[in-house]
C-alpha cells in the first residue's frame, strides 16, 4: 500500500527543506539505492501466493462442511470461518498452541506423511459437553482426558475428515484417516522443526463458546500435488463440454450396439455317467416348475421375468415383468 502524506506532514517536509535541515539531493540518493530485504532461511517461502489463495478456497469449503456437520451433531448454533492461511516453521506452530490441547494426527492417502488438526480445548470440551447432554460449556480448568472423553472426541473428529475429503475433491482424491489423538504438543513430532507448513486457522463458535481449529499441513507432505494448487491447473483441468454433434454420434453408436439376450428355462445337474448315456428322446428334468416365470438376462444381469411360448411357429418368450435395479436373482 502506498503511504499518503497528510497536509501537516507535507508542510513540515517543505519547511525542513527550506530551513536546510533536510537535503533534497540526499533524498534522491536514498530513493535511487536498491532496497534490500532480509531473508530468513529458517522461514523458507515454499508456498506461493497462488498456492495460498487455492488453499484458502479449499478450506472455505471445508469450513462450510464442518459448520453443517457440527450443527447436525451438536444440535446448536455453530459458526466456522477461515481466519488466516499462512506459512511458518513447524516449530513456531508448536510453540503457538496451548500446552494442553486436542491434536488429531491423521494421514491422507495417497500422500505420504502425517498432518494435524488442532482443536482448542474450549471448543473440544464444549462439543463433548453438548454430546453428553450438557449446554455446551467448557470447564474452567482442563485436566487430562478421561477414557470416555477420548472415545467421544475420536468418534466426532474422525468424521470431520469426510468433510476434508469432500473439500479437496476438486484438487485430489484424498482418503484422510485419523491415526492418533494426542493432548501434549511436545509428544507430536511429525516433521523436523524447521520444516515449512501451511497453517489454516478456523475461528469456531459453538453456542457461547469460541476458539480456534488449526489445520497443519507440512510442505513435504503436500509437495506431490502442489502443481494442482495453481490457478492455471484449475482452468486447464476443467472438463470441456462436448459438442451436440459428438453427443448425437455417440448416442447413435450406443443404439446400434448388440447385447446378448438369454432366456433361461432352468438348471439341472447330472453325473458324467448320465451325460454319456443320454440318447434321443431322453427327458432332463429342470429345477424350476412350469408355472414359475423364466429369468431373462442381458448378458449376465437379470433384467426381466417372462413366460415361454411360440409365435408364427417359432420359439418365443413374452416379457411379463421388469426386474428393478438391485434385486438379486434367487436360484432355487
Amino acid at each position: 500500500m502506498v503511504d499518503v502524506l497528510s497536509q501537516n506532514e507535507i508542510d513540515a517536509l517543505l519547511a525542513a527543506l527550506s530551513s536546510g535541515e533536510m537535503d533534497a539531493e540526499e533524498l534522491k540518493k536514498e530513493e535511487s539505492q536498491k532496497k534490500v530485504r532480509a531473508y530468513d532461511f529458517k522461514r523458507a517461502v515454499r508456498f506461493s501466493k497462488d498456492h495460498i489463495r487455492s488453499l484458502t478456497r479449499i478450506h472455505e469449503n471445508f469450513a462450510r462442511y464442518l459448520t453443517t456437520y457440527f450443527s447436525a451433531q451438536l444440535r446448536t448454533f455453530v459458526q466456522i470461518n477461515v481466519v488466516q492461511v499462512e506459512q511458518l516453521p513447524y516449530d513456531e506452530f508448536i510453540r503457538s498452541i496451548p500446552k494442553m490441547t486436542i491434536l488429531n494426527i491423521f494421514e491422507a492417502e495417497p500422500l505420504e506423511g502425517r498432518m494435524v488438526l488442532e482443536v482448542h480445548p474450549n471448543v473440544a470440551f464444549a462439543m463433548v459437553d453438548r454430546l453428553l447432554g450438557g449446554t455446551g460449556t467448557s470447564p474452567a480448568k482442563i485436566n487430562a482426558l478421561t477414557e470416555i472423553e477420548t472415545n467421544v472426541m475420536e468418534r466426532i473428529f474422525s468424521r470431520t475428515f469426510e468433510s476434508l475429503q469432500e473439500a479437496w475433491k476438486t484438487v485430489a482424491d484424498l482418503n484422510p484417516r485419523l491415526e492418533a489423538l494426542e493432548t501434549n504438543p511436545q509428544f507430536m513430532q511429525i516433521v523436523s522443526p524447521n520444516e515449512t507448513i501451511a497453517l489454516i486457522s478456523l475461528s469456531t463458535k459453538i453456542g457461547d463458546t469460541t476458539g480456534m481449529i488449526n489445520l497443519c499441513i507440512p510442505h513435504v507432505v503436500i509437495e506431490p500435488i502442489m502443481p494442482r494448487l495453481s490457478v492455471h491447473h484449475w482452468f486447464v483441468s476443467q472438463k470441456k463440454s462436448r459438442a451436440p454433434e459428438e453427443v448425437d454420434a455417440l448416442r447413435a453408436r450406443l443404439h446400434k450396439a448388440k447385447l446378448p439376450l438369454i432366456a433361461e428355462l432352468g438348471h439341472s445337474q447330472i453325473t458324467v455317467r448320465e451325460f454319456l448315456q443320454l440318447s434321443v428322446g431322453d427327458v432332463i428334468s429342470l429345477n424350476k416348475p412350469v408355472e414359475q416365470p423364466l429369468h431373462i438376462k442381458i448378458g449376465e444381469k437379470l433384467k426381466y421375468l417372462g413366460s415361454p411360448g411360440t409365435i408364427r411357429g417359432k420359439v418365443a418368450v413374452q416379457i411379463n415383468e421388469i426386474v428393478q435395479e438391485g434385486v438379486e436373482e434367487n436360484d432355487e
